[in-house]
């Protein structure tokens, strides 16, 4: 409760603070920066500070196309300062805006060429933490300095609208179904690997987050909560430049993130790429308690089990492109990803079997461990080219990739009478080898047309074929025999093709984006028999089509108040692996099982925003999915199956704030909160599922720039508990502080301690179990501490490189292993 109150307080200051400080004057300066090409400079610093006293008021960076805006100005004379790597210093004249003429654009800032180490520049600018566009919120990094020394998975947990629980599955707004994009590109896994993948790129290598609960008709309608996009880092400046971080994190055990990135650009060819290398050493101790009932409730044996989980392995990854401009408007492109990671498992478990009257019956002993393999090789072939200057440009990407993976199981297990006889023991073995083979072929055509309007247009289609195989052995007394129960083979084949048209128009006040994209899949799927298991089959095909809307209208000329409203359809296809019908023990009495009969399912989403100075945001949310897919557990003969399942219709309702503010120049704070209520009903084992419960969530960040080059954060979480189908996860939070240094312009070291309480536990309940009651608790290794050094250094010439764009969107995002 103490945590509960902590935390709403912090909010409702903060909240409190920005509406009190929402009341003056406000004004806003904008403008472009150019080179003496005229062509836009993306990432350079805009500073803005006071003519008579020189003092800094703002920072900005520009966007992709060269643009800054400062927001929220009061009346009076400025200065603008911009600075930028490869290019000179620029100071503006006296800039004066008043009551009179509250808006001051600045025309087209040119900088010149400079000829200036990356060692003599400093670049102190800071962007917002959230930033908030027409379809798509965006998460800076590096704005948060505890995201320094983590993973991927680590930065996403922080972000806003964003949960995820103990086996990696991540949420938004209380919705599961997120696809996750790596640079525009899907990451083609899902839930344990998608975890897995996500804790082997270090926070270091990424530059934003994008978070789009409803994406334009441009993304595969994959995904019915939304989509991710983590964006990498890319030097802009020509040169060579290099960037390294490494950094060290001790819980119980010691881990490692480290990364390097680098870019080289000469002339027409630019080079560039980057490195990751983890070492993970983790733990969960989970504990399990299970009460198996009579027909009329009353007790007929209880099961508890405590079981340590420690998690080992090493992982690299490495990206390696080149771009070449044939032309001023014409660029070619290549990029090769590969990533390899050999995560190890032991767990040792213990498990109670007590009767009716609570005594001992039986003890079960475990040790399970697990040596795996996770290979993926990609290479992106991309084309870009502009016909003319702010004209038509059509884009082209050709991606493949492959996943190759081996999970080799040994488990070992005994059963112990009360007094201490052996009473059975055995051996199971298991070998998994997996493949997966992606081919994606897709092209974007965009034209602006008379009277503002942009149109956008493309095509795409994708091939995947997977093949698994699972091969168990039992061995008894010493004599092994094939496990022809759960020894399968199984093979899945899936195309799409899919097509899309989106028009965007700005009008004065008004902003309108429309779409539509049209999909056809179908699919295949063959379980291979064995000498007790007979062959079959599956095949499907469907079309659809998937609407999107958003429409922007500020209130003001000045854009202080905004309403904006979007909707959009989506599909949540199954994981490849969901599909496959294996069964795999975790232990004698727990099974995961695949299911080849689950759906698609369909969503249909609605968002209502009001924006206030883009410092305030408050969201009405309503989701209606069916077929959602959702974990479900089946009690059968006390044993405990875990398999994917379709939730016949989910209904989800929220209203979510947040905002971003700086009272004072050394101060900061950003909050969020949302209140979500998620109503499911459906067919289930036990008869009708029908669950419903409400859950809050807020985060609150304070940020203090202090003297010296020091900079100090304090953050902090809390969720109460969240009712999603067939089960009740439990309330957690967290308290995190960290501190930063600035040694030199090219060395920062950043020092974080996470969970300092310890409350980032994970529990919950399992309910419409077959005459049992369930509950978990799961203590892993949240508390930590990390240290991180980044240091990078360089020299750099004029120019900029160009994002490469990919065009594996969805495929990615749904392998699992």
């Amino acid at each position: 409760m103490k945590k509960l109150l902590v935390v709403i307080l912090t909010i409702w200051i903060s909240i409190a603070s920005i509406f009190a400080n929402a009341q003056t004057v406000s004004c806003k300066i904008s403008g472009n920066v150019l080179t003496t090409g005229q062509k836009p400079i993306d990432g350079a610093t805009i500073i803005l500070n006071g003519a008579k006293d020189s003092v800094t008021l703002k920072y900005e960076l520009t966007d992709a196309s060269g643009h800054f805006v400062f927001d929220a100005v009061k009346p009076g004379s400025y200065r603008v300062i911009i600075t930028a790597v490869g290019y000179v210093k620029y100071k503006s004249a006296v800039i004066v805006i008043s009551q009179a003429q509250p808006q001051m654009v600045v025309s087209n800032l040119v900088l010149e060429l400079g000829n200036t180490a990356l060692k003599e520049v400093s670049i102190t600018g800071r962007k917002s933490y959230i930033e908030h566009k027409i379809d798509r919120t965006v998460v800076n990094v590096d704005a948060l300095i505890s995201n320094a020394g983590t993973t991927a998975l680590d930065v996403l947990e922080k972000s806003p609208g964003v949960l995820v629980d103990q086996n990696g599955v991540i949420s938004l707004k209380g919705q599961q179904g997120v696809v996750v994009f790596i640079d525009d590109k899907p990451s083609y896994l899902s839930g344990a690997a998608l975890a897995d993948y996500l804790r082997a790129l270090p926070s270091s290598t990424l530059q934003q987050i994008e978070i789009m609960t409803n994406p334009p008709a441009k993304y595969d309608a994959a995904g019915n909560a939304g989509v991710i996009n983590i964006k990498t880092k890319k030097t802009q400046a020509a040169g060579f430049n290099l960037g390294l971080s490494l950094s060290i994190g001790q819980t119980r055990y010691t881990r490692s993130n480290n990364s390097l990135n680098f870019n080289y650009r000469k002339n027409k060819l630019n080079l560039f790429g980057n490195m990751g290398y983890t070492v993970r050493n983790s733990y969960a101790d989970v504990a399990i308690f299970r009460r198996y009932k009579n027909a009329d409730g009353t007790t007929s044996s209880i099961f508890n089990q405590d079981t340590y989980n420690h998690r080992t392995g090493h992982g690299s990854k490495i990206t390696l492109g080149a771009d070449y401009d044939a032309s001023e408007n014409t660029t070619y492109g290549i990029a090769l990803t590969g990533l390899a990671r050999y995560p190890g498992l032991q767990s040792n478990g213990t498990g109670s079997l007590l009767n009716a009257a609570g005594q001992p019956d039986s003890s079960i002993t475990s040790k399970n461990i697990e040596k795996s393999s996770f290979k993926n090789a990609a290479v992106n072939l991309n084309y870009r080219h502009l016909f003319k200057k702010d004209g038509p440009d059509v884009t082209a990407n050709l991606d493949y990739l492959n996943y190759a993976t081996t999970n080799n199981q040994n488990f070992d297990n005994q059963t112990i009478s009360p007094g201490g006889v052996l009473m059975s023991q055995g051996q199971l073995n298991g070998s998994l080898p997996s493949n997966i083979r992606i081919l994606s072929a897709k092209a974007d055509y965009g034209h602006p047309l008379k009277g503002g309007i942009k149109l956008e247009a493309g095509a795409k289609a994708s091939y995947t074929q997977t093949d698994n195989v699972a091969n168990y052995f039992n061995t008894v007394n010493g004599s092994t025999t094939p496990d022809y129960d759960k020894t399968n083979h199984f093979n899945y084949q899936e195309h799409i093709n899919a097509a899309y048209l989106n028009l965007h128009k700005d009008f004065k006040r008004l902003s309108i984006q429309a779409g539509l994209r049209l999909e056809n899949t179908g699919s295949n799927g063959h379980q291979l028999g064995n000498p007790i298991r007979p062959d079959s089959t599956f095949n499907r095909s469907y079309t659809n089509l998937f609407p999107t809307l958003f429409v922007l209208y500020k209130l003001d000329s000045l854009g202080n108040n905004q309403i904006q409203l979007d909707f959009g359809r989506r599909i949540d296809r199954p994981y490849y692996e969901d599909l496959n019908p294996f069964i795999t023990p975790l232990d004698k009495f727990t099974y995961y099982v695949g299911n080849p009969y689950l759906q698609p399912s369909f969503e249909n989403k609605i968002e209502l925003a009001y924006i206030f100075k883009n410092n305030i945001t408050g969201t009405l949310t309503y989701s209606d999915t069916k077929n959602d897919s959702n974990e479900t557990i089946e009690i059968v003969n006390g044993i405990y199956y875990s398999r994917p399942g379709n939730i016949g219709r989910k209904r989800v309702a929220g209203f979510s704030v947040d905002g971003d503010f700086e009272p004072a120049k050394w101060f900061s704070i950003h909050v969020s909160a949302e209140v979500t209520h998620v109503h499911s009903r459906s067919n289930f084992y036990t008869g009708v599922l029908n669950t419903q419960g409400t859950f809050v969530y807020g985060q609150s960040v304070l940020q203090f720039k202090l003297k010296q080059g020091f900079n100090l954060q304090v953050d902090g979480n809390y969720q109460s508990s969240i009712t999603n189908a067939q089960f009740v996860t439990g309330s957690k939070g967290a308290l995190n502080v960290a501190v930063s240094k600035t040694l030199s312009p090219q060395f920062t070291a950043k020092l974080s301690a996470n969970d300092i309480l310890y409350t980032n536990i994970n529990r919950g309940v399992i309910n419409n179990l077959y005459l049992t009651d369930a509950s978990y608790t799961n203590h892993g290794d949240t508390r930590s501490v990390l240290l991180t050094l980044s240091y990078r250094f360089g020299k750099t010439m004029a120019g900029q490189r160009k994002k490469e764009q990919t065009g594996a969107d969805t495929e990615q995002g749904r392998v699992k292993n």
